[in-house]
C-alpha cells in the first residue's frame, strides 16, 4: 500500500510538526493564481462553465443535478491523491485515518481571493445539530491554515482522533470553496472509499453508510464519475467498477483512472493486464481509461512541480510508455477532463433547462395549494374575506341555476347522478330533479291502496292527468315493465332513497274497496240513519291511505340535505387548504348545516302533524272530484239501464240486417234507480270522499314539503352560511383559530418560496445562455 494515499485520504491532521502539509513552495502555499487549476478549463469553455457556476450559486444543488466531477473508488485506491494532483490543494495527512466524509471543492471565479470552508449537514440530523453545523464557517488565505480548519470541522461533525472518535463516518459534507479572479468554475468531489468488509472500528453500519454516500453522488445523471482503481489490487476485486456500471451501464459519463502503476513489477502479468485495461481492452468505457502515478511515500514532501516531473519520467521509461501520451499523466488528465466536462455540460444544458422548468412549475403548484400566506390575524382575516367572497359567489350561482364558469363544467358524456361531483355542483338542477323524483314517488307509491278500475272512464279523465288512480296499476300489473321504464332514472338517481323501499300499493278490486270502507263504517258507526255514514271515517281512511308520506318525505329531506352538505364540502375542498377546510367546517359550517337541517325537520314535523288532524279543505277541486265520480257512476248506471231497456226488432220485408230499437221507459227508470242497498251506496260515497281528499292533500303535501321544508330551510340561503358579513364579525383570535397556518405549513411555505426564488434565478441564467446559443 502506498503510504501517501493512506495519508491524503484522511482530510484530517493535527498541527504538530509530523502532520504539517508539504512545503509546496510559494507558488502554491499562498492562494494566488494556480496554473493547474486554470488548466481545468480553457477560454473556449469559460462561458458555459460560468453558467453552471451561476446556477450553482443560486443554491440549486439540492434541487437539480448539476455537472460535477466525482472522484470515487475503493478504500486506499488513491482517490485523494488524484483530487490533490488535479487541484493542487495540499490536503493535510494522517497515517491512521481514511476519508470519513465527502469533500466538495467548488472553484468559483470572483474578484476576491479567498478559501472558505463550510459544512453541509446531513438532512437527517436534528434541527439543533443542523443549525450548529451550518453556523460553522471559516476563511483562510494560506494553505498552511488548512489542517487546523479541517480539524475544527471534524470536531463539529463529531469526528476526531482515533482514540476519541464517536462515529467512523458521517453524511455531512465538507465544502471547500476557492474564489479568485483567475480560478476556474468547477466542482470536484472526493467521497469515502468503498469498504468491502467490517474491520476493527468499522461496523456493518459504517460499510452501508459509505456505500450510500458514494451511490448518492455517482447516481446523479450529470456527474462525471472518475472511477479510481489501484494497480496494486486485482481488477476483479475493485467494487467501484460494479457500482459505476449500475448507474452508468453504457459508460457515457465514466472515466477510469488507474493509480500506482509504479508498484507493478516490470514485465509481470499484472503489469500487462493493467496496460491492456488502459487500452480499453478488458473493461470497455466510452470515455476510456487514464493512468497517473501517485507520489510515493518517499516523495510525500516534494512540491507539485517536482511530483509532475517524477510522473513524466516514469511514463517515459516504464512499459507504460507504449500507451498514447494523452492517456497518461496528470497534465493530460486535466486537459482530458476539460474537454469531457465541456462536452458533457453542452449536452446536458437543454435537459437541465427543461428539468429546471419542471421543478419550477412543480414548486409553484405546491405553493399554490397552500393558498395565501396566513401568518398573522390581519392576513388570516384577509384570506377568509377573499375566500368567503368566492364561496358566496359560487353558492349564489349554484342555487340560482347559473352555471357559467369552470366550477360548473360538465362533460357531455358525464352522468348526471349523485355519484358525480360535477352534477352535485349544479345544485339547483340536482334539487329540481330530486323534487320531481319526490313528487313522482308520492304519486306512484305514496298511497296504501290502489282501487282497481274505480273510474268509469279511467285514464280518459283528462282533468285527472296529474294523478290517475289507475297509474299505479303499472306497478302491480306489470312490475317488470315499470322497472325497465325507470332504468334511465335509476342510472341517475342511484343515491336517492328508492320508493321501492316502501310497500307497493295494495291492489283492491271494486268489491274489495267497498269492503275496506264498509269495515270502517261499521267500526265508526254512531247514531246516523241507515244509508248515511259518520263523516269522520274520511279522516281515518285518509290517514291509512297516506301513511307512507311521513317516511318518504323524511328520506327526501335527508337526501337533499346530504346533497347540499356534499356541495359545500366540495366547494371548500376546491377553494381552500385542507387545514382551513377542517377548522372552518368544524367550527362553523357543520353547526350551520345542522341548524338548517333541524329547522327543516321541525317544519316537516309541523306539516305531518297537520295531516294527523281531520282534513280541512276549501278547494273546489275536492267537490269537483266528488261530482265527477258521482257523474261517472250515474253515467255507467244510465248506460247499463238503457242497454237493458232497449229492444231491437227486425224490420218486416227488409232484406238487410237493420233493426228497429225501442226503449221501455219504465224499465229504464227502474234500472237507473239508486242502489237499493243503502249501505253499499254509503260505502261508495265514502270511498269517493277518501280518494278525492287524498288527491287534494297530495298536491298540497308535495308543494309544502318542496317549498316550506326543502327550499326554505335546506337550499335557500346557503350562500349566507359563510359570507363576508360573517367574516367581518369574527374577532382576530377567531380568524387566527380558523385560518392560521400550522407551523409545518409555514416551514413548507418558506422552503418553497426559497426554492422558487432559486429556481427563478437559475431560470434567468440558463435562459440567457440558451438564447445566446441560438
Amino acid at each position: 500500500m502506498e503510504g501517501y494515499d493512506q495519508l491524503t485520504e484522511s482530510h484530517s491532521a493535527t498541527v504538530d510538526g509530523d502532520n504539517q502539509p508539504a512545503d509546496l513552495g510559494s507558488e502554491t502555499t499562498r492562494l494566488g493564481t494556480n496554473a493547474s487549476l486554470e488548466a481545468l478549463q480553457g477560454e473556449e469553455q469559460r462561458r458555459v462553465l460560468d453558467t453552471v457556476s451561476q446556477v450553482r450559486k443560486c443554491g440549486l444543488e439540492g434541487v437539480l443535478a448539476l455537472p460535477q466531477l466525482v472522484v470515487c473508488g475503493d478504500q486506499s485506491a488513491g482517490k485523494s491523491s488524484v483530487l490533490e494532483a488535479l487541484t493542487e490543494i495540499p490536503f493535510p495527512r494522517n497515517d491512521e485515518l481514511c476519508t470519513r466524509f465527502a469533500t466538495e471543492i467548488t472553484m468559483r471565479n470572483s474578484e476576491k481571493t479567498s478559501l472558505a470552508i463550510k459544512i453541509i449537514p446531513d438532512s437527517q440530523r436534528p434541527t439543533a445539530e443542523k443549525d450548529s453545523l451550518k453556523s460553522f464557517s471559516e476563511k483562510i488565505s494560506d494553505f498552511k491554515e488548512l489542517p487546523i480548519i479541517i480539524d475544527k470541522a471534524m470536531e463539529v461533525m463529531g469526528i476526531s482522533n482515533p482514540s476519541t472518535v464517536s462515529k467512523a463516518f458521517t453524511r455531512d459534507v465538507l465544502n471547500i470553496e476557492i474564489e479568485g479572479p483567475e480560478k476556474p468554475q468547477l466542482s470536484l468531489v472526493d467521497v469515502p472509499g468503498i469498504i468491502q468488509n467490517e474491520t476493527k472500528g468499522v461496523t456493518r453500519a459504517d460499510v452501508k453508510l459509505v456505500t450510500e454516500i458514494t451511490d448518492r453522488y455517482i447516481s446523479q445523471p450529470r456527474t462525471i464519475c472518475l472511477a479510481v482503481v489501484t494497480a496494486t489490487n486485482d481488477i476483479a476485486n475493485q467494487g467501484i467498477l460494479t457500482k459505476v456500471n449500475d448507474v452508468d451501464p453504457k459508460g457515457d459519463r465514466t472515466l477510469g483512472i488507474i493509480t500506482k502503476p509504479d508498484c507493478l513489477s516490470a514485465g509481470s502479468g499484472n503489469e500487462k493486464a493493467y496496460i491492456n485495461l488502459a487500452r480499453n481492452g478488458n473493461i470497455f468505457l466510452k470515455l476510456g481509461w487514464h493512468v497517473i502515478k501517485n507520489r510515493s511515500f518517499e516523495e510525500g514532501n516534494i512540491s507539485f512541480p517536482d511530483r509532475n516531473i517524477s510522473e513524466k519520467l516514469f511514463f517515459e521509461t516504464s512499459n507504460f510508455k507504449m500507451l498514447p501520451k494523452e492517456n497518461v499523466g496528470i497534465d493530460e488528465l486535466r486537459q482530458r477532463l476539460c474537454i469531457l466536462l465541456f462536452g458533457h455540460i453542452k449536452q446536458e444544458l437543454p435537459k437541465l433547462f427543461s428539468d429546471l422548468n419542471d421543478a419550477l412549475q412543480e414548486a409553484k403548484s405546491q405553493i399554490s395549494t397552500l393558498g395565501q400566506s396566513r401568518s398573522d390575524s390581519q392576513e388570516c382575516k384577509d384570506y377568509l374575506m377573499r375566500l368567503s367572497v368566492e364561496f358566496q359567489k359560487v353558492c349564489v350561482a349554484a342555487v340560482g341555476g347559473h352555471y357559467e364558469g369552470s366550477h360548473f363544467s360538465f362533460g357531455s358524456k358525464d352522468r348526471f347522478s349523485l355519484t358525480s361531483v360535477a352534477a352535485i355542483r349544479r345544485l339547483r338542477a340536482m334539487v329540481q330533479k330530486m323534487n320531481v323524483g319526490f313528487a313522482e314517488a308520492i304519486r306512484k307509491h305514496g298511497h296504501t291502496h290502489y282501487v282497481e278500475n274505480f273510474n268509469t272512464h279511467g285514464k280518459n279523465d283528462q282533468d285527472d292527468d296529474d294523478y290517475d288512480d289507475n297509474a299505479v296499476a303499472e306497478s302491480n300489473e306489470d312490475q317488470e315493465a315499470e322497472e325497465v321504464d325507470d332504468a334511465s332514472r335509476a342510472s341517475t338517481d342511484t343515491d336517492l332513497s328508492s320508493p321501492l323501499m316502501f310497500d307497493v300499493p295494495q291492489k283492491l278490486s271494486r268489491a274489495a274497496a267497498i269492503t275496506w270502507v264498509r269495515k270502517a263504517i261499521v267500526r265508526n258507526r254512531g247514531r246516523e240513519l241507515l244509508g248515511n255514514f259518520n263523516p269522520l271515517i274520511i279522516s281515518e281512511l285518509f290517514w291509512e291511505q297516506s301513511r307512507n308520506w311521513a317516511e318518504m318525505a323524511t328520506n327526501y329531506v335527508e337526501d337533499v340535505a346530504s346533497v347540499c352538505h356534499r356541495f359545500l364540502e366540495d366547494l371548500l375542498n376546491k377553494t381552500c387548504s385542507k387545514d382551513v377546510h377542517a377548522r372552518l367546517w368544524s367550527s362553523h359550517i357543520e353547526d350551520a348545516l345542522k341548524t338548517r337541517h333541524d329547522a327543516a325537520l321541525r317544519e316537516l314535523n309541523l306539516i305531518l302533524e297537520d295531516l294527523k288532524g281531520y282534513p280541512i279543505n276549501y278547494n273546489h277541486y275536492y267537490t269537483d272530484t266528488l261530482w265527477k265520480r258521482r257523474r261517472d257512476r250515474e253515467r255507467k248506471s244510465l248506460s247499463t239501464s238503457l242497454q237493458n231497456a232497449t229492444t231491437h226488432t227486425k224490420l218486416p220485408d227488409c232484406q238487410s240486417k237493420h233493426t228497429s230499437a225501442s226503449i221501455d221507459i219504465d224499465r229504464a227508470l227502474n234500472g237507473y234507480a239508486p242502489n237499493p242497498n243503502m249501505e253499499t251506496y254509503s260505502c261508495e260515497e265514502a270511498l269517493d270522499g277518501v280518494l278525492a281528499i287524498y288527491k287534494v292533500n297530495q298536491k298540497t303535501f308535495i308543494a309544502n314539503v318542496t317549498t316550506q321544508v326543502v327550499e326554505r330551510h335546506i337550499v335557500r340561503g346557503l350562500e349566507e352560511i359563510f359570507s363576508p358579513i360573517f367574516v367581518s364579525r369574527l374577532s382576530d383570535a377567531d380568524c387566527e383559530a380558523i385560518a392560521a397556518e400550522p407551523a409545518t405549513t409555514q416551514r413548507q411555505r418558506a422552503f418553497l418560496e426559497d426554492r422558487i426564488a432559486k429556481l427563478e434565478d437559475g431560470h434567468k441564467v440558463l435562459r440567457r445562455i440558451m438564447r445566446s446559443a441560438t
